[in-house]
């Protein structure tokens, strides 16, 4: 990882949510992006999580990205009190397997929005990608990277074409 300002700063309601939201820091590593990882609970520590918003811009932060279970309020609170763009993942970690938190965080009232993605890891991957998109319309050098992720991804995807269609052969 570079040794320059973060970028994207991933903020996790509990401590729990780290292995959804590795999914985003690799990505965010894959593409060369820094960022930085705080745990900040709406509920349970809202000065904290207040305060690590308010300083985030100032800081050069440019994306949140915010991972949050069962009633997942910290996507919505940081959005109240930032005007950077908020990407919230639903995390899967109450009996309704992150239904409750992806309607929390889709549901947000007209003015305020959180751009939600998938429940779980697949959501934490795409919030990385989503977040690299923004910062790709204004940094060329993030606009390359993605773009040679995006090669690589669909490159894994004709491997796996080529895998199918020799294992398909051998049983003809």
């Amino acid at each position: 990882m570079p040794t320059t300002r973060p970028k994207v700063g991933i903020v996790m309601g509990s401590d729990s949510d780290l292995e959804v939201l590795r999914e985003t820091i690799k990505v965010l590593d894959d593409i060369g992006i820094p960022h930085e990882v705080v745990v900040a609970s709406a509920h349970r520590a809202p000065d904290q999580a207040r305060k690590y918003a308010a300083s985030a811009e100032r800081r050069g932060i440019r994306v949140l990205i915010a991972g949050a279970g069962g009633a997942a309020a910290l996507p919505g609170f940081l959005a109240s009190l930032t005007p950077l763009p908020i990407i919230g993942v639903p995390i899967n970690s109450t009996p309704l397997n992150g239904l409750d938190s992806l309607l929390s965080m889709a549901q947000m009232p007209k003015g305020v929005p959180v751009a939600t993605v998938a429940v779980g890891k697949w959501g934490a991957a795409n919030a990385g990608i989503l977040a690299a998109q923004i910062l790709a319309l204004s940094d060329a050098g993030v606009r390359k990277r993605l773009a040679a992720f995006r090669k690589a991804m669909a490159a894994e995807v004709q491997q796996g074409a080529r895998r199918v269609a020799a294992q398909l052969k051998k049983r003809q």
